[in-house]
């Protein structure tokens, strides 16, 4: 099921979301209950937006729902209307979303529910727990050894230089070079609180770079502990080149 719209990241030219059968067994967790439970789920893939799982009616515990009054209109699914989780102590605020009557385009999710990734304690895909949103069957992420010569300079002082980086190429995103520690001047690097989770590559930890006595808050990153589909990128060190001064790769700046 797609629906026809202007070119779009990541679908296929004309269309701004399509609806696909996944063959894959996902359940959602709120305050230690199993929420939903399915086989047999839908995943929605919209323009400018992360895939969405969608459970059919008869896969969700509704005892642990109640329907509010809340609604959204979406120009393209129709109007939503919601439902709020309450599990003993816990409850979680129109965190549940159903179509009940969308528009004819989207005729496929009608009455299937929804749930808010964030809004929920926890996500698995099979036996395995899934981060930050559904992982798309048609975005790909390759992390690939190299011998290109990479340099990275912020406040006119080299902060790193490799000729061993993994450069992790992954879909609608840039290039990302990911370097040795010891190809890194870790003396103007200080570890941070911050961290991100990432469907694909796993948690993620943060450096803050200090040059000439300016902090440059959250520069590189890393995952110390990736998921196992992507061991290549353990340990390594990765700069936002969007804010250094500059990356440079086999002796020529990359465009920010």
């Amino acid at each position: 099921m797609t629906m026809k719209y202007n070119a779009t990241p990541g679908l296929p030219t004309g269309q701004v979301l399509e609806i696909l059968e996944s063959p894959r067994w996902v359940r959602v967790v709120f305050n230690g209950q199993t929420i939903a439970n399915s086989r047999r789920v839908l995943l929605l893939r919209e323009r400018n937006q992360m895939p969405v799982y969608y459970f059919p009616r008869e896969d969700v515990d509704d005892q642990w729902l109640k329907r509010t009054d809340h609604t959204t209109t979406c120009p393209y699914k129709g109007q939503a209307s919601y439902w709020t989780i309450k599990a003993g102590d816990r409850e979680s605020e129109n965190a549940v979303w159903s179509y009940t009557h969308p528009l004819p385009a989207c005729e496929q999710i009608k009455d299937y529910r929804a749930f808010y990734w964030d809004q929920v304690d926890h996500w698995y895909e099979e036996e395995e727990e899934v981060f930050k949103h559904p992982r798309d069957p048609f975005k790909r992420v390759d992390a690939i050894p190299s011998s290109r010569h990479v340099k990275i300079y912020l406040g006119g002082t080299l902060l790193a230089d490799s000729h061993r980086p993994v450069l992790v190429f992954e879909t609608g995103m840039p290039t990302r070079y990911y370097l040795p520690r010891e190809d890194v001047r870790m003396e103007y690097l200080t570890p941070t609180n911050t961290h991100t989770v990432c469907p694909y590559k796993g948690t993620a930890s943060y450096w803050s770079a200090t040059v000439n006595d300016e902090v440059h808050p959250d520069i590189v990153w890393g995952y110390p502990q990736p998921i196992p589909e992507i061991p290549k990128i353990r340990q390594l060190l990765c700069f936002y080149h969007e804010k250094v001064d500059q990356l440079v790769v086999d002796g020529t700046p990359v465009e920010k």
